[in-house]
């Protein structure tokens, strides 16, 4: 059987200008290409858009990941072919992979099987430069911090108070935390510091939530660097930052256009990871989508506690989006995992494993229907060693819940292999229209909090509906950061809680659904330019590891330039 990227380099893709302009009506003067099969989609002509009536927003979402994975951007590009399939104008719009876990665990992000988005080994490597120049302006500003402390230090930072760290994009737990500046006067003054992954950079998340280069400047402005010795905020403006930083990112806020195996167009753009960030590709690429196509596509990273809280609480918040429905990714050997099913002891992944797994199912389908306020589809993404009397039990199980559950199999056979899916979501979003009294998504989405509640009670509303925590404990140091900003004025910001993906707590090996637990907030990081703030729970890291055995050891070219080992 070939792998993903034999399969994606086997395929004939289409010159991304003229198939831009035969399926989307797009004109070449509004794109940059980036060789054939990959282009920007200028500033200007996503403003031109704007005034266009909205499409159908679908959010394809999943129960809580497993380690062999469940296939949500697969199911996302399977969906989106799927409706194309059945004769539907529809895009996709999905984030930029990270350089870290595709060398580390994951090995690539651009889909699977037939329903992948291609050029693959671009997507999944530099492609079109827009991480590189994140990088290059959140490292603009940490130079800048320190040259600023080094010449004077007119606005009087204390170097036990920078809250502004570096990032690389790679997994790299050596960077964590350092000390900068040793060797000498000439070098600056020594203090500590650490790395984060790129991904958990706050201009990764101002990049995807600006609607504008103006919007962009005036949120990196708005970044906190850290604080003087009596606690008042020094921000990137004042350092005369924001400007440079704009500049390196002005390309990088265009939408990247790219192609589906089958032909059906893309916007690939933004990565912020979902445990750790707020895990949705761009806010300028999905209203943009929305003003394109009929229907669009969307995923947002990890499970539907992580990922779709955040689209829903943030994304949707601050762009004024309103989903019509949502597709829950499930797998067999996923809910068998989360019902105890253990690799290492044999017999474990019976009937009774997938029984009790369930449990993680009800409660995501529960969160999105309660909480959410969204119509629910669950989609298996079926595997050949899945049987018969397995597929009826899950869906005895979406029956009881009284949501429609359909298999899929775009993996092996494409937009035909997600028609039916494609058309209970057709279903659903015309029964969502129905019911708002419109076509679009003109209204947002149901959110668990209301601005004005103070930023305490928000991260316990999250750990309490969504988690089913008993309580939520504060470390002293969150504590103190929650009455600081919200004496600041931060407190009507959005959440973002940081914390394993693997489980409704935030420990990784409590599977299923489990509730009464209670979640430990160990400190909390301002996010002024983004407007919200993240709460970092248990043992997350902002700055993950390579695995002992990583992805990278299988990744190669040869004397062509062919790229082999993502997957």
């Amino acid at each position: 059987m070939p792998t993903d990227i034999e399969i994606a380099q086997a395929a004939t893709l289409q010159k991304i200008l003229p198939l831009a302009s035969r399926r989307l009506d797009i004109q070449e003067d509004s794109l940059s290409p980036y060789g054939h099969y990959k282009a920007k989609l200028s500033l200007e002509e996503v403003q031109r858009l704007s005034g266009r009536k909205d499409g159908h927003l679908i959010l394809v979402t999943a129960i809580s990941p497993t380690p062999p994975g469940e296939g949500k951007t697969t199911t996302t590009v399977g969906l989106g072919d799927g409706l194309n399939h059945i004769g539907k104008q529809t895009m996709i719009c999905l984030r930029e992979p990270s350089l870290g876990p595709c060398f580390g665990m994951k090995g690539g992000a651009a889909g699977g099987g037939h329903a992948q988005v291609v050029p693959m080994e671009d997507i999944n490597l530099h492609f079109t430069g827009d991480f590189h120049a994140i990088g290059l302006a959140h490292s603009l500003l940490a130079a800048l911090i320190d040259n600023h402390i080094h010449h004077g230090n007119a606005l009087q930072l204390d170097v036990r108070r920078i809250t502004w760290r570096r990032v690389i994009d790679m997994n790299d737990r050596a960077l964590r935390d350092i000390t900068v500046a040793l060797g000498g006067p000439g070098n600056g003054y020594p203090r500590q510091d650490g790395f984060d992954i790129v991904v958990a950079s706050e201009v990764m998340a101002i990049v995807c939530l600006s609607t504008s280069l103006a919007d962009l400047k005036r949120r990196l402005g708005n970044i906190v660097v850290g604080y003087t010795a009596t606690k008042q905020p020094v921000t990137a403006r004042e350092l005369k930052a924001d400007g440079a930083m704009a500049a390196l990112l002005k390309d990088a806020l265009a939408p990247n256009l790219v192609q589906t195996l089958e032909g059906n167009l893309a916007f690939v753009h933004g990565g912020p990871f979902a445990n750790i960030a707020h895990g949705c590709n761009s806010l300028i690429a999905t209203q943009t989508a929305l003003k394109l196509a009929d229907y669009v596509v969307t995923e947002a990273g990890f499970g539907a506690d992580l990922g779709a809280e955040k689209f829903i609480d943030i994304k949707c918040r601050k762009g004024g989006l309103k989903p019509a429905c949502a597709v829950l990714v499930a797998t067999v050997r996923a809910l068998k995992y989360h019902g105890g099913a253990d690799a290492k002891k044999p017999g474990s992944d019976g009937p009774q494993a997938l029984a009790d797994g369930l449990a993680n199912l009800r409660r995501h389908v529960e969160n999105i229907q309660r909480h959410y306020g969204l119509p629910v589809i669950v989609s298996i993404n079926r595997f050949d060693s899945d049987l018969i009397e397995e597929m009826a039990m899950i869906e005895r199980c979406c029956t009881e819940l009284d949501v429609p559950c359909v298999l899929a199999t775009h993996w092996a056979d494409g937009g035909a292999g997600a028609a039916d899916l494609a058309r209970a979501v057709v279903r659903a979003c015309e029964g969502s229209a129905a019911l708002s009294g419109s076509s679009g998504s003109s209204a947002s989405a149901a959110a668990l909090y209301a601005d004005a509640e103070p930023l305490a009670d928000k991260i316990r509303a999250v750990a309490t509906k969504i988690y089913r925590a008993a309580d939520v404990v504060f470390a002293p140091k969150a504590l103190t950061q929650l009455q600081d900003w919200q004496a600041g004025g931060y407190g009507h910001f959005p959440v973002c809680i940081a914390k394993t993906q693997y489980s409704f707590s935030a420990d990784p090996t409590l599977r299923g659904a489990p509730v009464g637990h209670t979640l430990h907030v160990r400190e909390l990081r301002l996010n002024a330019g983004a407007e919200f703030v993240v709460a970092i729970c248990g043992d997350i890291m902002t700055m993950p590891g390579l695995p002992k055995v990583p992805s990278a050891e299988r990744i190669d070219v040869d004397d062509a330039g062919r790229i082999s080992g993502l997957f």
